[in-house]
């Protein structure tokens, strides 16, 4: 599906607040059945992206829409569009029941909706005590149920995953996953690199307001990391000698074992078996998307787009 037929698009989408440009000129599209996550630095526009998807903000320039309407243009928005931009944003004095059967009344959720909703979050068991005694993980389980309400074809979490702890974020990540899974459009913001490594499928980053990269996960880390072999030997100065007389760079700075970037184990183990040296180690690695992200951010980087 091309990014004129995604179900939420963004063109252009500009924010200036006096002479500061807090969005510049943001065109992607988030595609149905992908995991899109949208990356970036404190202070680069994500969220003020996501106001404005949402209505939240007026943009200066350009236009967000969902299914070519501005949302408030939609019918029936909480059955199109769910998300979470604050968890903290329920009242206080209310309980998790309460606020859910609140603005269930808004969008017509059947009580039944509501209460499997609060067993799918993991709240049953606090679902009658009041918001604000919960944790930060409570409140995000508590928002991501919220979101949910009205089974939306498009969900939008802004940092779903701050404040749970390492099996609520598991849990959070399966959630995500299986909701692209059924065909839904998602888009999701988080600083946690690992986490967005095992979750997402596409990603969009910016920068200073402006759009970096759109493009798959895999090919977003191929382009901006090195593949590199870890190699030990007992004979470690044969070795060296013999991947360089090979035409390969060697990096001796670590004192155990070498570092051979831009290439394989397959091509070092068989240099290594040619010249008869005798190997105690031998592995390949990749940067992470962390590492990628940290290259793609740098000052000097210049802005890399895919279609």
């Amino acid at each position: 599906m091309s990014d004129a037929h995604a179900p939420l698009r963004v063109r252009g989408l500009t924010k200036r607040y006096g002479k500061v440009t807090a969005v510049d000129g943001l065109s992607f599209g988030v595609q149905p059945g992908l995991v899109t996550g949208f990356l970036g630095p404190n202070g680069a526009g994500k969220s003020t992206t996501l106001r404005m998807i949402l209505g939240l903000d007026r943009p200066t320039e350009g236009s967000a829409t969902i299914h070519g309407r501005r949302l408030a243009q939609l019918p029936d928005p909480i059955h199109t569009v769910g998300a979470l931009l604050d968890a903290r944003a329920a009242h206080p004095r209310r309980s998790a029941l309460d606020h859910l059967l609140a603005i269930g009344r808004v969008g017509r959720i059947p009580r039944a909706e509501i209460d499997r909703l609060i067993d799918l979050v993991g709240l049953a068991h606090a679902a009658t005590r009041l918001v604000g005694g919960f944790s930060l993980g409570m409140k995000q389980r508590l928002g991501i149920a919220t979101a949910l309400l009205g089974d939306p074809g498009i969900v939008i979490f802004d940092e779903p995953l701050n404040g749970l702890d390492p099996e609520g974020i598991r849990w959070a990540r399966n959630l995500i996953r299986g909701l692209a899974a059924e065909g839904r459009t998602v888009l999701f913001s988080s600083h946690l690199m690992g986490e967005m490594e095992l979750t997402a499928d596409h990603l969009l980053v910016i920068h200073r307001g402006q759009l970096l990269a759109d493009q798959p996960l895999t090919t977003f880390i191929e382009a901006h990391t090195t593949a590199h072999v870890l190699v030990r030997s007992p004979n470690r100065q044969a070795l060296a000698d013999a991947l360089r007389a090979a035409g390969l760079e060697v990096d001796e700075s670590d004192p155990t074992r070498l570092v051979v970037p831009r290439t394989d184990t397959a091509r070092v183990g068989h240099l290594a078996a040619t010249a008869g040296i005798e190997l105690a180690e031998l592995s390949g690695h990749r940067d992470s998307l962390e590492d990628a992200f940290l290259r793609m951010t740098r000052p000097t980087d210049r802005k890399v787009r895919e279609p």
